[in-house]
């Protein structure tokens, strides 16, 4: 048996999904263990791309089992949707998709209270949700009294919880002073969907903590793909620039009902520069006219949201903290071919705090903002590469580009990607 994690060491969008939809290939299972569908992850075989948001990128392949744990705040319309667009463009997933019944369960009122509390927060203090409902979800989850699990869905009290639960949030929404909110919530109109969401869903509903761990002891090959990126980690990112679920290498046991003793190589993705989506601090962000051209090169552009990613050098301290942080083993640099548009490219290797020169990672987002990035400058390419295959054919300042990232982080190259397709990865012999 051998256990695989694939983990994003910035704040997401680092092409995790091309990443296991490649590595799927010599997997048995792929497991997502955390996040809800404000992840998203794209995937591109030959001219086709697949924007993936609930389920697994290994889905492609039709003789691995995919599983959704019960670490997934899971939006049913959102799920039913995916399985729908997959299904049109001929993939079924009826045999090797399962879902876990712990799954909680992104009601109407999460949706309400996100866009209310979205409302309420301005400025500076307005986190970026994407208005999924993940937040308000996870803290329902946290809280116990008013969560719905998946499994809760089938069972015959499933009607008054839902009444009990919508006289609550009513009062919480006229508390947040929304009155439009409270009144989209009904009480009767949710029994309806959700119970036929569930009768759709029911055939891929199943315990997958024991599906999962007899897997693991039949000695299966387990992949483990994880969403946003460490730097979004709730206890260890940006906070409270962050997701609401341990996004880091942390949450990927919690997450899935699998213990540590069944992973034996954990993978960590980065982009050859930085991209954020929403609020927070980037000590890397370039508001020029190289992070515009970054941008648009890179089609740097949210798969979930649409949005504008913020753009920026490769921060080296923040990944050495990511890495660490997540046990990684080895790197997977991806995205290379958009550096190909600079002419010279910066690495940040410390900050400056105050004027003191500073190597670790602030756990203060108001430090963060403060910090002015120390860089080292290295020479471009200026060449098209993106029809490179082999690691010895990248041009040298590549490479050189490469080995500085892997001595500043302290882990090995392992994973090169040139472009989205599959064809454009490489494997290095370490």
């Amino acid at each position: 048996m051998s256990g695989l994690c694939i983990i994003g060491l910035q704040w997401g969008d680092e092409a995790k999904g091309k990443l296991v939809d490649l590595l799927t290939a010599k997997q048995e299972v792929v497991v997502r263990y955390q996040g809800g569908a404000n992840a998203g992850h794209t995937v591109v075989v030959g001219d086709q791309t697949y924007k993936l948001h609930h389920i697994p990128s290994g889905i492609l392949n039709a003789e691995v089992l995919n599983v959704i744990t019960g670490g997934v705040v899971l939006n049913p319309p959102t799920m039913l949707d995916e399985i729908q667009s997959l299904a049109d463009r001929n993939i079924q997933v009826k045999r090797n998709l399962k879902i876990s019944d712990r799954a909680h369960v992104v009601m109407p009122w999460h949706l309400a209270e996100d866009r209310a509390l979205d409302r309420a927060t301005q400025g500076d203090n307005n986190i970026g949700t994407t208005l999924r409902g993940i937040g308000p979800c996870y803290r329902d989850k946290v809280g116990r009294s008013y969560a719905i699990r998946l499994g809760d869905l089938y069972r015959p009290e499933f009607p008054e919880r839902v009444r009990e639960i919508v006289a609550v949030k009513q009062r919480v929404l006229a508390g947040i002073g929304d009155e439009s909110e409270m009144a989209s919530l009904n009480a009767d109109e949710i029994i309806r969907q959700y119970q036929g969401y569930a009768e759709q869903l029911k055939d891929f509903v199943c315990d997958t903590n024991t599906l999962l761990l007899d897997a693991a002891e039949a000695g299966k090959k387990l992949l483990f793909e994880g969403a946003q990126g460490a730097l979004l980690d709730i206890d260890h990112g940006t906070f409270p620039f962050v997701t609401s679920s341990n996004s880091s290498g942390l949450g990927v046991c919690a997450g899935s009902g699998v213990p540590p003793r069944w992973i034996d190589k954990v993978i960590g993705v980065a982009k050859c520069y930085s991209t954020r989506v929403g609020g927070g601090p980037f000590p890397t962000e370039l508001h020029d006219e190289v992070g515009q051209n970054i941008r648009d090169v890179g089609k740097e552009y949210g798969t979930t949201t649409g949005r504008p990613r913020r753009c920026g050098w490769f921060d080296a301290v923040a990944v050495r903290y990511t890495s660490r942080l997540s046990g990684i083993d080895t790197l997977a640099m991806m995205m290379l071919d958009v550096l190909s548009c600079v002419d010279e490219i910066n690495i940040c290797t410390a900050y400056d705090i105050g004027g003191t020169v500073v190597k670790e990672f602030p756990s203060h987002a108001e430090d963060l903002k403060v910090v002015k990035p120390i860089y080292e400058t290295l020479p471009g390419w200026k060449v098209d590469i993106t029809e490179v295959r082999n690691y010895e054919d990248l041009p040298q300042q590549a490479r050189d580009y490469l080995d500085r990232v892997s001595e500043l982080v302290g882990r090995p190259v392992e994973i090169v990607s040139v472009g989205p397709d599959r064809a454009q990865t490489m494997f290095r012999e370490l």
